[in-house]
Parts: structure tokens; C-alpha cells; sequence
């Protein structure tokens, strides 16, 4: 089965397919909607032969789709048909879960995309959870004015080097990981890295796409947000909680990967 890999970022659209060395771009920005993105990975495509397409999306996503606007890209992402615009099997997750995916060795893994935003995800014990603590408020702003693109160019290498290493120590002193990888395109502006930090490859992103079809490439959904709206669904229906619950019985296993986080 051959695979098109597509890291959508706020700058460029990425793609990798199977049995390909060289990834190739071209430039996205705000005037970018999902069909601009779609007519641009068939052009940049060509002849690459491809059975299943992985996303990258900048955004939270939710049952293999976005489900909110992408802060840095034009509107007309939500409710759009990636199956049908492309032909062929979707999966839809969040970019920097995907990079995270790709970046994985093991234990309570942080990673954090510093590019034109600041992406964010946890894998624990091989799920991964996708999250928006780029937009957490922070001092005068949030995390992502800190450490995002447009921090970087008002305000310099030096001092965003120094917010980079101060947002970083705030995360990882709030999340307690045992690995943090720090990735995205603008990793490469850092002098040095954090304590107890790694760098991650841009590439991580395609070995994560990759991955999203493991087991035979029997189709599933990809690793999705846990949100508060799916804790208080699954804890109605007998998961995370204890009480009256007997998680032995048939009724009570656990439900398949059609409507649950998935893991490596």
C-alpha cells in the first residue's frame, strides 16, 4: 500500500509518499483553504502513486476531522471532504501529534513544534494526545506570542531564544514528561537546547503519517484529541469510573478504535 503523507503548516504544505527520498513544498499562508491545498498536493504530486492519504492539520481534529479553523491558514477547513477531493482513504490528526507519532521512543513524551505557532502533544505509554497549549494565556498574551514565528521577527533571536527556553521550562515543570523533544522549523534558530531536551526532525512528521496506517494497512482512525466532552461521554458510559461499573463484563469492554484514542 503506498502512502501520501501532507504536513500542512503555516508557512508551506509538505508531502512524502511511499518509496520517495525527497520530500517536496510548496507555500501556503493565509490565503490557504483546504481545496487551494488539495489542487496544490495533486500538482506538487505528479506522478507519485498513492493508495491512502495522511494529514497533518494545524488545529485540533476530532473523529478525522477538523474541527475548528486554522489560526494561520484562510478559512473552509471544517466540514470539507478530504476523502472525496482526493479519491482515496483520509486520515485526518493534528500536525504536531503527527510529528510527535514520528518523534517517539517511549514513556511520557512532550513534544512542541515551534514554527509559525506553537504546536503541542503528550504520548503516554504509546497514545498520543494532541494538544492547543500554544493558545493557553500567557503574560501579556499566550504561549504561541511568545515563541511563534511572529515573536521571533519583532522581537529578535535573542530574547525569543530566552522565551523559548522560559515557555519550555513551564510546560515541562507542569507536565512532569520523561522526554521532551522540540521540534518545527524554527528549531533550527536555537543556539543550544533546554535542559533535558532533544531536537526532532522535521521528517519525524512523514515517519508519523507513515505510521498511521500500521497493522497491514487495515484503515482506522488516527490517534484523536481526548477532549472534555469525550471524558464526560466516556464516564456516562460506564469508562473512568468505578461506580456500579464491572469492567470484567461483556458490556463494559473496551469500545474498538472507531471511537477511541488509538495506540503505537
Amino acid at each position: 500500500m503506498n502512502i501520501l503523507v501532507i504536513d500542512v503548516g503555516g508557512t508551506h504544505v509538505k508531502i512524502l509518499a511511499t518509496g520517495q527520498d525527497t520530500p517536496r513544498k510548496f507555500p501556503s499562508g493565509a490565503a490557504m483553504t483546504a481545496q487551494k491545498m488539495v489542487s496544490g498536493v495533486k500538482r506538487l504530486a505528479g506522478t507519485w502513486k498513492y493508495d491512502v492519504v495522511s494529514i497533518g492539520y494545524p488545529g485540533p481534529v476530532l473523529q478525522n476531522r477538523p474541527v475548528a479553523e486554522p489560526h494561520n491558514l484562510a478559512r473552509g477547513w471544517v466540514g470539507f471532504d478530504f476523502q472525496a477531493a482526493f479519491g482515496c482513504p483520509i486520515k485526518v490528526i493534528n500536525d504536531a501529534a503527527m510529528q510527535a507519532l514520528g518523534s517517539y521512543k517511549g514513556g511520557k513524551m512532550l513534544f512542541l513544534g515551534l514554527g509559525t505557532g506553537l504546536g503541542s502533544a503528550l504520548v503516554v505509554n504509546g497514545i498520543v494526545e494532541p494538544m492547543e497549549l500554544g493558545h493557553l494565556p500567557y503574560k501579556k498574551g499566550t504561549y504561541e506570542s511568545y515563541v511563534g514565528l511572529l515573536a521571533l521577527e519583532e522581537n529578535g533571536k535573542k530574547k525569543w531564544r530566552r522565551d523559548v527556553a522560559t515557555v519550555v521550562a513551564c510546560l515541562v515543570a507542569a507536565l512532569e514528561p520523561d522526554d521532551v523533544v522540540l521540534g518545527g522549523g524554527n528549531v533550527k534558530e536555537l543556539k543550544e537546547m533546554p535542559p533535558n531536551c532533544r531536537t526532532g526532525e522535521n521528517a519525524n512528521a512523514f515517519s508519523g503519517g507513515f505510521r498511521l496506517w500500521d497493522d497491514a494497512g487495515n484503515p482506522k482512525p488516527p490517534r484523536r484529541v481526548s477532549t472534555s466532552h469525550d471524558r464526560k461521554k466516556r464516564k456516562e458510559d460506564g469508562y473512568g469510573s468505578t461506580r456500579g461499573t464491572n469492567h470484567t463484563k461483556t458490556g463494559r469492554q473496551r469500545p474498538s478504535l472507531e471511537g477511541s484514542r488509538g495506540s503505537l
